[in-house]
């Protein structure tokens, strides 16, 4: 099947993130939001995230506009009825999942594939929702998603090697390295992460080092491009929370029980470069303020 229009449901950071993977290569993108303010946000967030790519001379002013002109924004379902591959975006719980599963499965022409970026729930059970089992599929793509090159493509236990092959031949047209993931809680990624930024939130409440410190020793010490501490506030705070919360509750391993001052942060608002604070603070454009540190 030629795929060439991707449907995007939800307008966060990582359905954001995948709408401009998906236009920088030339395809077009149909993006579901609930509200028109909350997709004139994520059109202004989209552009200034590719103003960063000019800045950074990835891009040029006019493949700019040609990027943003391949976006098209709507807030109603039934235009997911255009789209020949639909992934879902929302940080929800599986019981919303199921429910935009079994809409999409209504809305969308038989042999689409309909896929899921979460990284903690059961691609098996949104499957169990629609008449499709075997064309879902899980793509958890990594933030930043423009930059980062692998994605976790993850088996429900009725995907179709058919449909992982399709999946896997998508990826890499959009220049990332697909791996292959048999469904369990946290697949690879988030399974190992969330211990690494547990422990660096429990290190800053014992007050063994700073988070500038904390992060700097990681960074250097392990050729890490961010330490954990800001990788949490990359990911947003309420989604790591999230991510514990659910793998807590799946392995009831302790090393997944959400830190305290990672619900503090959260309670507060402070949710990481999405609000402009979280372990650190960070302009309107996403970057670090020098000595930016949040407080405790």
């Amino acid at each position: 099947m030629s795929i060439r229009t991707w449907g995007i449901v939800g307008t966060g950071p990582s359905g954001r993130g995948i709408a401009q993977l998906v236009a920088t290569q030339g395809l077009e993108v149909i993006m579901l939001g609930q509200s028109p303010d909350e997709l004139e946000q994520a059109r202004r967030l989209i552009e200034l995230s590719l103003q960063h790519e000019i800045e950074r001379w990835a891009i040029t002013e006019s493949e700019k506009r040609a990027i943003m002109a391949r976006i098209a924004m709507t807030t109603d379902m039934t235009e997911m009825a255009k789209a020949d591959f639909v992934i879902a975006t929302l940080v929800t719980d599986i019981d919303q999942d199921k429910e935009i599963f079994r809409t999409l499965d209504q809305v969308c022409r038989r042999e689409v594939i309909l896929a899921s970026n979460t990284s903690t729930l059961s691609i098996t059970e949104m499957a169990s929702a629609t008449n499709r089992p075997d064309r879902v599929i899980g793509c958890h793509f990594l933030q930043p998603i423009p930059r980062t090159k692998v994605v976790q493509v993850v088996r429900g236990l009725k995907t179709s090697d058919e449909t992982v092959a399709e999946v896997m031949a998508l990826m890499e047209r959009l220049g990332r390295t697909g791996v292959e993931v048999f469904e369990s809680p946290g697949y690879i990624t988030t399974r190992l992460i969330i211990p690494l930024i547990n422990e660096a939130c429990q290190v800053l409440m014992e007050g063994v080092a700073s988070a500038e410190d904390i992060d700097t020793a990681m960074r250097l010490g392990f050729e890490m491009p961010r330490g954990p501490l800001e990788i949490a506030d990359r990911i947003g705070l309420d989604t790591v929370l999230v991510m514990a919360e659910r793998l807590w509750r799946e392995y009831g391993d302790m090393k997944y029980r959400p830190a305290p001052i990672l619900k503090k942060l959260v309670r507060a608002g402070h949710l990481g470069v999405e609000t402009g604070e979280g372990f650190f603070k960070y302009d309107a454009d996403g970057d670090r303020i020098k000595n930016g540190r949040a407080g405790r």
